[in-house]
């Protein structure tokens, strides 16, 4: 279950829905990879059900995107089972098309989206207040994975208000990593995150399960900003969420985003449309999943706020191509 081997500290890409997908992942790992991917959140109950293929192309991934957890989210315990035997016996990753020997890394459950409808449904941040269901998914994911492949959860401090017991609760199920945002469900991304809490965290590790990685999360914009809090709270490892929409290099010891012309802004952003264009030969992804990565390439430049405009409004790849 430990072939997993990180150096500390080490640093992972958050998983975030319609953004982190493999074709965003790979633009990542050529510019400045990080230690650890994870995949989009994908939900167990629809893997175990007819619609199984609309949700598998949240999980393909290449052989460039490595080492790469699989974040899995849902309800039934069972689900959570077959899906994680499916992904730690590689069959998974063969009915996804990868050659024989490359698989995941690594599960993940995702007990810490704040969104409506999730939590309505008693899944992810709901199972703060659902120990019973989250015990279930647990046992019934590492029986599942048997050894295989290691298991992390990915959380926040707590529901309405820091509940350091919850915290507790998962440190005696024998996990692998623990991943906190350093926010509650209520709090979603509303305030600064607590990295005082997520110190505290890491204190509480030290106490009940040693081996446990601790790995902090919220407002990281860069490596030397998550070096100096991975060093201040004694982390394991450390997850870039939002500031990859800052700098792409964002995992770089000296990046060089901030002497990158426009011109080769675009043309970064014109490789992503490219193999974004290549992998979704299907039209398995809207269009409108590459507008929020404007943001990223097409600013600080005279004109950059009418070119953003119009490729916001642009329906096919060769239209965005065309205007960069």
């Amino acid at each position: 279950m430990n072939s997993l081997r990180l150096s500390k500290p080490f640093f992972v890409l958050a998983p975030m829905d319609d953004v982190t997908d493999t074709v965003f992942r790979q633009i990542v790992a050529e510019c400045a990879p990080p230690d650890l991917y994870f995949t989009e959140f994908v939900n167990v109950d629809g893997l175990q059900s007819p619609g199984r293929s609309k949700l598998s192309k949240k999980l393909r991934f290449t052989e460039h995107e490595q080492p790469l957890v699989a974040q899995l989210w849902g309800k039934e315990p069972d689900n959570f089972k077959k899906t994680a035997q499916q992904i730690a016996d590689g069959s998974l990753a063969e009915e996804l098309g990868l050659p024989k020997g490359v698989n995941f890394a690594g599960v993940d459950l995702n007990m810490g989206c704040p969104q409506k409808n999730e939590v309505k449904n008693g899944t992810c941040a709901a199972l703060i207040t659902n120990r019973p269901l989250a015990e279930q998914i647990i046992r019934a994911t590492q029986a599942g994975l048997a050894e295989r492949l290691p298991l992390s959860v990915k959380t926040r401090l707590g529901y309405n208000e820091i509940d350091l017991t919850w915290v507790e609760f998962l440190l005696q199920k024998n996990l692998y990593m623990l991943t906190i945002h350093g926010r509650t469900k209520a709090q979603k991304s509303k305030v600064p995150a607590n990295w005082e809490a997520i110190g505290e965290v890491r204190e509480l590790r030290d106490k009940l399960s040693p081996e446990t990685l601790i790995v902090g999360n919220g407002d990281v914009m860069d490596r030397a900003h998550g070096l100096k809090l991975a060093e201040t709270y004694k982390l394991d490892g450390i997850m870039i969420a939002r500031g990859i929409f800052s700098d792409p290099f964002a995992f770089a010891d000296q990046s060089p985003w901030p002497n990158y012309t426009a011109q080769q802004r675009r043309a970064l952003y014109r490789r992503q449309v490219q193999l974004f264009e290549a992998t979704w030969k299907d039209r398995e992804r809207p269009i409108q999943t590459l507008n929020k990565f404007c943001k990223i390439y097409v600013n600080g430049f005279d004109g950059a706020k009418e070119l953003r405009e119009q490729l916001m409004d642009a329906s096919s790849t060769s239209e965005i191509l065309s205007l960069l």
